[in-house]
């Protein structure tokens, strides 16, 4: 890749994240190509500085050139962040492959196991866009909320390649003083972390819609945290990165803050509301909805113990009300705590 001042950039997806983050990069004086799906976003984005439909409130920088138009975005870029949902990944990565150069760096910020193949994103890439070499894959992750990195919170990440060259150039293209970012070797690590988290999330959601206090869900995070780490493990994943900022810092952030999507409807469903109805109001993506059926079905496929994901799952495609759901967690078998069960 050219130095990071002459580096050129695309970003795919314009929801609130890949507009956080192209803004993010916008802002550092790059001209930023971003791909929307949406001509109305486009246009908000190109006429108003603003977009009014995932990220309103935030007036976005002029080097940001809002496209309809996915080759244009996607062809000659050094780097190409990608932010769409999982569930659109591989399409997606279909309709850009012809026109990605085999030099390109690939960043995907997208958090989800695919439903039918149960690859992470960096595995769906390797299959839809397989000139471009697993070293030039990196996945960005870690506890950061789109409105509170368009507010220039303080905010720290991990960016995971198997290239540290790799991952430290992308470190350098991100970083700002209010944006600071680690890297890392273990990308299967950082993507379980990321992705699992929602499903654990939804579940933090219930318990609070049920009303059930600080011990239960303090008691649910980190018996999920066991889930995502005991996955993990079995995937070849390094144990220290659910120590870290994909691993623990985005489950806590996820499974507590109001702004989280998979919170939220966890929360609407404790309270007593069905998930169809919940996700016919909803504008953006809960990305912990699909990620609950491949963990269910990942998980039973390589007979790994994940109760908690288990549950959320029988509640969201089984109808189990979510109270049976407690009581078989809470009565199953006793156990030592650093059993794998």
């Amino acid at each position: 890749m050219k130095s990071v001042d002459t580096t050129r950039i695309g970003v795919i997806g314009a929801g609130s994240w890949g507009t956080a983050l192209a803004n993010l990069l916008a802002s550092k004086g790059w001209p930023i190509d971003l791909w929307v799906f949406e001509p109305e976003v486009r246009d908000h984005i190109r006429d108003f500085r603003e977009n009014r439909v995932f990220l309103p409130g935030f007036i976005l920088s002029e080097n940001l050139f809002p496209s309809n138009d996915l080759a244009k975005v996607v062809s000659d870029k050094d780097l190409l962040l990608i932010v769409v949902p999982s569930h659109l990944m591989r399409p997606t990565a279909l309709k850009m492959a012809h026109a990605v150069s085999k030099e390109t760096i690939i960043v995907c910020a997208s958090k989800g196991i695919e439903n039918k193949t149960h690859l992470t994103m960096s595995g769906v890439f390797a299959e839809t866009i397989p000139h471009i070499p697993e070293s030039r894959f990196a996945a960005l992750s870690g506890p950061s909320f789109a409105k509170e990195v368009a507010r220039q919170f303080p905010t720290v990440v991990t960016v995971a390649s198997k290239d540290q060259d790799v991952a430290e150039q992308i470190q350098q293209v991100f970083a700002t003083p209010c944006f600071r970012v680690y890297t890392n070797d273990d990308v299967i690590g950082v993507e379980l972390g990321g992705s699992v988290k929602n499903v654990i999330a939804i579940a933090a959601g219930i318990v609070d819609g049920l009303g059930l206090g600080l011990n239960t869900r303090a008691a649910l995070i980190t018996r999920g945290l066991a889930e995502i780490r005991r996955l993990g493990l079995k995937l070849g994943a390094d144990p220290r990165t659910f120590a870290g900022l994909a691993g623990v810092g985005d489950l806590v952030l996820t499974c507590t803050g109001d702004m989280s999507r998979n919170h939220t409807v966890g929360k609407q469903i404790g309270q007593g509301k069905k998930l169809k109805e919940i996700l016919a109001e909803m504008r953006m993506i809960a990305e912990g909805v699909k990620t609950a059926q491949s963990v269910y079905n990942l998980s039973r496929k390589l007979d790994v113990e994940m109760p908690i994901s288990h549950e959320t799952y029988h509640i969201l495609y089984d109808d189990v009300s979510p109270k049976e759901a407690l009581h078989r967690l809470m009565t199953r078998d006793l156990k030592h705590e650093w059993d794998e069960g």
